[in-house]
């Protein structure tokens, strides 16, 4: 059982520590609300830099928030670590594995997931980057093959372990192959002097017709441009069909050779089961709620954040999968749980879009702002504010400030370490 107390007040119960969820129950401070918190993780994950964790920028530790301390001030919220199976809307309860608990309200904010598309040998060959153990694994396969091309005199080998092959354009695949791109140039030949790097291969591969398709033109050709100045090989309107662990298989016939394979070509709702999908489901696993948040077909559901879809005649898609929608709608739903106890009329949301921005190595960045766009060294600047604030936690920001600093005076990152070697964990799960 979750041993939650009993309580007069109307209970809230929120799936997912995201951007929404955390940002919804700290909202509900003090508005006589019972609140409590579900997440299969006791910490909440600063996703946008989960790439500097893969490529040894950052430790893990510094990007990641205990949860509990998020909470632990607020009275009448209570956090447990549970993984959510399904809902039971008629009955109004969250089936978990620690337990049942019921719901006066109920709000999903689950996240998405990496999408694969359907392609199952792709899933269990190529690596995602969606999690902090995910980004742990990455780095530790990395390093395992560079240590396994010493160890080979098979020319075809070594290039397969020194290959990178990047799916997918987006922020997440256009920062992650810059700082391979950083690593190539400045640490790992000093690491590995007797490879010859001339062999290591970054390829970013891109459905779409260009890179950041979802950002401006003007921001897409230059990150573009700062990719191939860096010696990333990109290839637009390019879809990969298949991976077997070793080749890569495109439409076009254009194959790679690499053992360093890195899907971020797709996100998709990280749905709960219990709703009718035919009408509560929408593209990309997401929820179709209305303009208030409310799931399809309820009240007392509400869906914020990367699972929700929210269409209007500005967002016929739904809003961007990205921490500020949720954060926005995580507040608004606050005051509106508010006002729907007191039986006040709803408010609307209405996104305050801030604009976006990525990073493309050292002194490189480009930023779309709602009315101007600019790249280069002052982008790059305004990229390292903005992630940096948005950090929780002060000693994060320190530690994050602090590494960024020396990597940039030093030309190095630390935390390249095989803590969890991963090759290891892949033998013992394949028997």
């Amino acid at each position: 059982m979750m041993n939650i107390p009993t309580s007069s007040l109307p209970r809230v119960v929120i799936i997912g520590g995201g951007f929404g969820g955390l940002s919804l129950a700290k909202k509900l401070k003090n508005k006589n609300f019972q609140v409590v918190l579900l997440d299969k993780h006791n910490y909440h994950t600063f996703q946008p830099l989960l790439y500097q964790v893969a490529t040894g920028g950052l430790e893990s530790g510094s990007i990641a928030y205990p949860i509990r301390k998020v909470v632990q001030s607020r009275n009448e919220v209570f956090f447990r670590l549970a993984d959510v199976q399904s809902i039971d809307t008629q009955n109004k309860k969250v089936i978990s594995d620690i337990g049942t608990i019921f719901y006066d309200y109920l709000v999903i904010a689950t996240g998405s997931k990496t999408n694969f598309f359907g392609n199952k040998e792709i899933q269990k060959n190529s690596m995602a980057m969606k999690t902090i153990p995910q980004s742990l694994d990455i780095r530790s396969l990395v390093l395992e093959n560079f240590e396994a091309a010493l160890l080979t005199n098979d020319i075809e080998e070594r290039k397969a372990l020194m290959n990178f092959v990047i799916v997918g354009a987006g922020p997440t695949g256009v920062e992650l192959a810059g700082a391979l791109a950083e690593m190539k140039k400045h640490i790992l030949p000093k690491d590995y002097p007797d490879l010859d790097f001339s062999l290591m291969q970054i390829n970013v591969v891109q459905g779409a017709s260009r890179v950041l398709d979802a950002m401006s033109e003007k921001s897409s050709q230059a990150a573009e441009k700062f990719l191939k100045q860096l010696g990333v090989t990109v290839w637009l309107g390019e879809i990969v069909t298949n991976y077997d662990g070793v080749k890569v298989t495109t439409k076009s016939g254009n194959d790679f050779i690499s053992q360093n394979v890195i899907w971020t070509a797709g996100v998709m709702g990280a749905d709960v089961q219990g709703f009718d999908t035919a009408t509560v489901m929408q593209r990309g696993n997401r929820m179709k709620v209305n303009q208030f948040n409310q799931v399809e077909g309820f009240s007392d559901i509400f869906a914020i954040g990367d699972i929700a879809t929210m269409m209007t005649e500005k967002t016929p898609m739904g809003h961007p999968m990205m921490a500020q929608p949720a954060i926005q709608q995580g507040d608004l739903l606050a005051n509106n749980l508010v006002r729907l106890v007191k039986g006040e009329a709803l408010k609307p949301f209405v996104y305050n879009d801030k604009g976006s921005m990525a990073t493309i190595g050292r002194n490189k960045a480009v930023v779309d702002l709602p009315k101007f766009h600019f790249n280069g060294f002052f982008a790059w600047f305004v990229w390292m504010f903005v992630h940096l604030m948005s950090l929780i936690g002060f000693r994060n920001k320190l530690v994050v400030f602090s590494n960024w600093l020396y990597n940039y005076l030093m030309f190095d990152r630390q935390a390249r370490l095989i803590i969890r070697p991963y090759k290891n964990k892949k033998k013992v799960d394949k028997e």
